[in-house]
């Protein structure tokens, strides 16, 4: 086989591997969760208010 047709052969199988390769996967860009008050910062600015009720059954 010559040199130039055994490069496009690798050529050929480089590109068919490189076709079913998975993409990855993207960054989560959500914020982080808010950072909970410690208890000087409740002492001094107050308790954050209380969650709101769940369901009723």
């Amino acid at each position: 086989m010559s040199p130039v047709i055994h490069l496009s052969l690798a050529g050929l199988v480089m590109l068919a591997v490189a076709a079913c390769s998975t993409a990855p996967d993207a960054p989560d860009l959500s914020a982080p969760p808010p950072r909970r008050l410690d208890a000087k910062t409740q002492l001094e600015y107050g308790a954050p208010p209380p969650p709101p009720p769940g369901p009723r059954y």
